[in-house]
Order: structure tokens, then C-alpha cells, then sequence
């Protein structure tokens, strides 16, 4: 099913993921005036709203001689690039008093680079605000004192209210579902079709038919514990047909939805469904996460490419080459534990292989992001980035050599995948990824156009480790076996240079570190080891048990990195909400505050936990992501979704992630079953290139 942006077009507030306040808001206050904030941010209402659960409350008093302001913040999230689309500006207020016109807030609107959209007073929208009764204001844009010919309002990135008369009064405002609209008649819209349930064990599973009506603004979710009494508990954007219904109790559970249209009529209820939860032991629970999880890859992938978006919500015809990669090895697992027919995937391994032949190649290698629709480079990171991205296209080899070995059965469908598969593989030119001018190292990128301009040598320890494997393992453009040490696990003074710069240390410089973390000795690894994707990324499919190389036994050596991140969650040294035993892993992810790779030292954490750290570590430690898995599942129930686990959550900031990111869903589900089942493992190791590439590196057998 395609991704359809259109919700968020419009949308500048529906509900807060988190429950005291609103993280896509901020709050200026100057004495003597007062505003009720929750760590400098609006605060959330669970009583009142429009939209459940929740709505924004602004509490505040106008003294003279003070200032307030409180903005609503359009939530710009990694992918995000969606412009306003309407003329007016929609919201519901509330009051608990009458608050008259004079004593309402002055309401401006913010524009993308700091533009200015104007202020309107609010008295001259509305003469009086009654008490217990909730009221539209529709406010066009030309109220707002600017010209809309020069004012480009799909610019819009935040709403704000500030002080007005300085009254003395205590006032109370809730606000709901602050949207961008044109106006129109909006014609009544029926209930979803197809409502179905399945219990977990602190959520419900909730599915429905897709929804095709255009006029439908939402569906409102329904629960109940005994089948009469029900009581709306959120809503989901039209565009995704499931929900993931949280419960407290165990035992049997009702539900109904409704669709509501843009004019927020609401629909007759649908029929009423139930479905019992009971608590799940370990191999359950493992089991919801990785179906969960696979569900990125499978019911939003790209419907032309049939590969994975970079981010969801996100922009929908962005298709990332890595993240595709590992869905495919996602796949996999999800036809070995019945989520997916292996007909399904092999109809769809069929579309993709089609895309990925068709896509543009740079001397056999993708770019790291391409046009669903065209198979066209998007150079996302700017204009010298249109060419091809050597790491990105190892991740997706990487994903399509585990696929032609899984697909082994003597039918004209399967004999098509290996055969694909195989010209792919043995058109990439990985030799050609060598700077002629410099050519110890492979390089990150090429262009047609620019050559080697970003200039960036791959240098371990990394996630790149994988690149020069499959690079030695090639059968038609290999490098040679030295590379890998000139290369990869490089001593020069360049190479030292560059692993102190990027990790502002001396420890692991010389690619070996030899340091002691938290009681642990460190064997390979910049500083404390670096972000916990740099043991996931590589070894989704290489299976590093019992081997090693001249430098260490990788397998051990990314067992003492996930334990030296634990170890520092637990020790806490920044003091951060929640850390512990239980809750830990530190690795690229969203943030507050966009895309960063967080790691185990003081400098490089700043409390945000990304679920795919700890999960995706299960083969090196299992008890303790075991133990993260229920906790973060218990503990945050705004951390669980329709894709499984959000990207990341910060609860000193009680800030969570509102995406599901290529990267870090399908190595949660690979590396489970990794852990389970070695499934993964095994199918890339038998590949007949890799254990000759092994040999030529000079990995040996280590029973350790």
C-alpha cells in the first residue's frame, strides 16, 4: 500500500505522543506574567479533547509589565518535507470559563527560516469564548495581516499565542486538532470494513480494510471491557488501516471504530470485536516485535519498487538502497515464521529485482536513495551526491545473497530470483570503488559527474566492514585480500588520523584498542566501540561465531561493545530518566533534535534510547536486551506502535520519536531470529564466495 502524506499537509496538532506535555512546543514567559508549562513545554490534557486522548492545555495570567508566548511546533521529523496546504487555519478551543474576546490570546504564525506569518487578535474572531462548550474557529489566512500574494503560508511550521491585555486573570485554554484547510462541504463518510483483533500482551492488534474515501479525516478507536460501555482511546490517520490498542489488564477486550470526516461528523460504529491478551513468555514476545517490525518493509514498502522507504511517515517515494537490503533479509524470517507465504515474497522479490535492474547504476552500484516511481539517484545530501554509494549497495547485496540462497527450489519462479540475483552481484565493480590516485582504501562514493569529490575512504571500525568483504568475495570485480588491511583495518598516519577525528580520542586509532571500558577489554574499536549499529549492519548476514582474523574474534569483540553500552546506561553518567539495566542501548537514531549516532562515553549520549540498539544486539546479549524488550514494552507504552517499537525515546526530555526508520526496524527482526534460529547467518554464509573470500583474509577457526 503507498504512503498518502496528505493528513500531515494539514495537519499542525492532533495529539501528543507523550503524556504530560507536548515536545513539539516551546514556551517564553517573562515575569510578572505567569504560563503553566511542563519542561518549558505546553502541557497535556487528558479530560478534555476533541480527537482522544488527549489536547493541549495553555493555563496562563497577563500581568502588566510581563510577556508570554506559547508556539505549537510542526513536528519536522527526518523525512519530513511536506508544505502546508489550505487557506484557512482550523482549531477547537475550550474553556471551563467564559473567557471574553479582549482577554483571548493575541494568535501569530511562524514560517520555515524564521518568517513571520502575522498575528491576528483572537477577540476579533470570536466576541466571547463560552464556558463547556467547544468551539471551531476557521481563521483564513488574510486575517493575519500579511499579504498571502507575498506570504507563502505552506511555509507554516508553528502557531503560537501570546499575551494580549494584561487582565490579572488566571485563564484556561484547551486546544484540539490545529490544522491547515481550505474549506469545503464535506460529505458524510461510512465506518471502516473488515475490523478485526488479535490479543498480545499489553496491546491489541487492531486491522481494518484500507480506506479509499478521501473524505475521511480519521478513525476513532473504541475500547470497552464489557461490551456496553466504551470509551475512545486515539485515532489513526486514514492512510494506516491498523492500531495498536494499549491495555492495562489482562483478559478479554472489546472494540468499535468510527470514521470521522473533515467536517467532524462521525460515522455509525462498526460491529463490536474482542480479543483476549494474556501474558507472554520470552518466545512470544519475540515473535510480536519481529512481525511487528517487518511490517516497515512489507505493507509500506514502495508500491513501484516494492522496497523499503526510508522513513515512515516520510517522504513517499524515497526508497533507501541499505534499509531495502536488510528487508529483504526481513522477508525472510517473515515466510520462516508464517507472517508472509513464500509466495508473497517471492511475487515480490520479483518486483524489486525488476527495480533494482532497472534503477541507475554507477558501475554496478546504487545510490543510496532513489525515485521509487524511476529508479533515479535522489542526491539527498546534495548535489555531489548523485552518484553511486558503495556501503549502501554492499547492504543491499548483502540482503540479496542471503535471498538466492533461501530461494532454492527447482521452479521456473525461484531459478528467475537466483539467477537475478547472481547477475546483480557479479555486475557490481567493486574494484572500480579503488581511487586510482589512492588506491589502499575503498572509497564511499562515486560520480559520474564529480568522481571521487566526497573523498571518503572507508576506514574500520565501522558498519563498512561488510563492503570489503563482499569485495574480496566477488567473483568478477574483487579487490585484492590486502585491501582489506590497508584498507579497512588501515595503521597509517591518515587512517589514524581519521579514526581520532571522528572519535576524539587516541584509543583505537590503529584500528586495534587494547583499553578497558567499564571492566571490559576492548579489542577493536574507536574509543568505547561506537554506536551499537556498528555490531548489527555488517553481521546481519556474515555470521561471525567462532572465527577471527589477525585482529580479534568479531563475534566477542561486538559482544564486549553491546556490554560496555549496557554498562554505561547502567553506571548513567550523564544522570539520565530511566537508564538502567533494563533500559539501555545507544546507537544512530532520531533524536529530539534530528539523526545522530549516540555511544557509550559522556560526549556522544544525551538520553535518548533507540529500541534497535539493545533488540538488534540479542545474539551478543541476550538476557539484557531480553531485559530491555520487556521493560521498554511495560514501561513506555507510547514507545510501541503499528511498526513495533518507535525509533527512539528520551524520557528525561519525555520526548519519543513519531517515525519507524529503515535502518533500525528490519535489524531488530534479523537479528532475533539470528539469535533464535540462526536462519540469517546461515543462508549468506553458504553463498559458495564466502568461504574462499575467509580464506583469503586470513580468518581462522576460534573456539573461544
Amino acid at each position: 500500500m503507498s504512503l498518502d502524506l496528505s493528513y500531515y499537509s494539514h495537519l499542525v496538532f492532533d495529539n501528543s505522543l507523550t503524556a504530560t506535555h507536548h515536545s513539539a512546543s516551546r514556551i517564553l514567559v517573562s515575569a510578572p506574567s505567569e504560563v503553566k508549562t511542563v519542561n518549558n513545554r505546553l502541557p497535556v490534557t487528558h479530560k478534555h479533547w476533541i480527537s482522544p486522548p488527549n489536547a493541549l492545555e495553555l493555563s496562563w495570567k497577563s500581568m502588566r509589565g510581563g510577556e508570554w508566548s506559547a508556539e505549537i511546533l510542526i513536528d519536522e521529523w527526518r523525512g519530513r518535507d511536506v508544505r502546508a496546504e489550505g487557506d484557512h487555519l482550523c482549531m477547537w478551543v475550550y474553556s471551563e470559563d467564559t473567557i471574553v474576546g479582549h482577554a483571548l490570546p493575541i494568535l501569530h504564525l511562524g514560517l520555515r527560516n524564521n518568517g513571520w506569518g502575522g498575528s491576528v487578535w483572537l477577540h476579533h474572531v470570536i466576541d466571547q469564548l463560552p464556558a463547556h462548550q467547544w468551539v471551531y474557529l476557521t481563521i483564513p489566512f488574510t486575517a493575519f495581516g500579511t499579504s498571502t500574494s507575498t506570504t507563502d503560508y505552506g511555509d507554516l511550521n508553528r502557531v503560537g499565542f501570546r499575551q494580549s491585555i494584561d487582565d490579572q486573570i488566571p485563564h484556561t485554554l484547551y486546544i484540539d486538532e490545529i490544522k491547515v484547510r481550505t474549506l469545503k462541504e464535506s460529505a458524510p463518510v461510512q465506518p471502516p470494513s473488515g475490523l478485526t483483533a488479535k490479543g498480545c500482551d499489553r496491546h491489541i492488534d487492531l486491522m481494518w480494510n484500507p480506506i479509499t474515501d478521501p473524505n475521511v479525516e480519521y478513525v476513532v478507536i473504541y475500547a470497552s471491557r464489557d461490551g456496553a460501555t466504551f470509551t475512545a482511546v486515539g485515532i489513526q490517520n486514514p492512510t494506516f488501516h491498523r492500531f495498536a490498542a494499549r491495555v492495562d489488564q489482562h483478559g478479554e477486550h472489546y472494540f468499535r471504530v468510527t470514521a470521522v470526516n473533515q467536517a467532524y461528523q462521525e460515522s455509525a460504529p462498526t460491529q463490536t470485536i474482542s480479543a483476549q491478551t494474556h501474558p507472554f513468555n520470552d518466545d512470544e514476545l519475540l515473535t510480536m516485535v519481529q512481525e511487528a517490525h517487518l511490517r516497515h518493509y512489507w505493507e509500506f514498502a514502495h508500491p513501484d519498487a516494492g522496497l523499503a522507504l526510508e522513513t515512515i511517515p516520510g517522504d513517499p517515494n524515497l526508497v533507501a538502497l541499505g534499509a531495502s537490503g536488510f528487508g529483504v533479509m526481513a522477508w525472510l524470517v517473515g515466510v520462516e515464521r508464517g507472517f508472509l507465504t513464500r509466495e508473497q515474497v517471492i511475487e515480490r522479490m520479483h518486483k524489486a529485482l525488476h527495480f533494482l535492474e532497472t534503477a541507475d547504476r554507477y558501475h554496478g552500484v546504487w545510490s543510496h536513495f532513489m525515485d521509487g516511481r524511476t529508479g533515479k539517484t535522489i542526491p539527498l545530501f546534495g548535489k555531489y551526491d548523485n552518484g553511486g554509494d558503495l556501503v549502501e549497495t554492499a547492504f543491499m547485496i548483502h540482503g540479496l545473497l542471503a535471498a538466492r540462497q533461501y530461494f532454492d527450489r527447482d521452479t521456473d519462479d525461484e531459478r528467475r530470483i537466483r539467477e537475478t540475483i547472481t547477475r546483480l552481484w557479479e555486475s557490481v565493480e567493486w574494484d572500480w570503488y579503488r581511487n586510482p590516485a589512492d588506491p589502499a582504501y575503498l572509497y564511499w562514493h562515486w560520480s559520474a559527474d564529480y568522481e571521487w569529490h566526497i573523498n571518503h575512504r572507508l576506514i574500520g571500525w565501522n558498519e563498512t566492514m561488510i563492503t570489503y568483504l563482499l569485495a574480496v568475495a566477488s567473483p568478477t570485480h574483487p579487490i585484492p585480500a590486502e585491501v582489506y588491511h590497508t584498507g579497512w583495518a588501515s595503521q597509517s598516519e591518515m587512517a589514524r588520523e581519521y579514526r581520532e577525528g571522528w572519535g576524539r580520542t587516541s584509543a583505537g586509532g590503529g584500528y586495534t584498542n587494547g583499553e578497558t571500558y567499564h571492566g571490559l577489554k576492548l579489542d577493536v574499536g574507536v574509543g568505547s566501540g561506537g554506536p551499537l549499529f556498528f555490531l548489527h549492519y555488517a553481521f546481519l548476514g556474515f555470521d561471525p561465531r567462532g572465527i577471527r582474523d589477525r585482529y580479534t574474534n568479531y563475534f566477542e569483540n561486538n559482544r564486549t561493545i553491546a556490554l560496555i553500552n549496557h554498562r554505561h546506561c547502567v553506571a548513567n553518567p550523564g544522570g539520565y530518566k530511566g537508564y538502567g539495566k533494563d533500559f539501555w542501548g545507544l546507537t544512530a537514531s532520531d533524536g529530539e533534535f534530528g539523526y545522530h549516532p549516540r555511544e557509550a562515553n559522556p560526549k556522544d549520549d544525551d538520553g535518548t534510547i533507540a529500541p534497535t540498539g539493545a533488540l538488534a544486539s540479542f545474539p551478543y546479549t541476550p538476557d539484557e536486551s531480553m531485559a530491555f524488550l520487556r521493560h521498554a514494552y511495560t514501561q513506555y507504552p507510547e514507545l510501541w506502535d503499528i511498526f513495533g517499537f518507535r525509533d527512539a525515546i528520551n524520557p528525561t526530555n519525555e520526548w519519543v520519536s513519531p517515525i519507524s526508520m529503515g535502518l533500525n526496524q528490519a535489524p531488530v527482526v534479523v537479528m532475533i531470529e539470528n539469535h533464535r534460529t540462526g536462519l540469517i547467518w546461515r543462508l549468506f554464509m553458504s553463498n559458495p564466495e564466502i568461504a574462499p573470500m575467509l580464506e583469503k583474509l586470513g580468518f581462522v577457526e576460534d573456539k573461544r
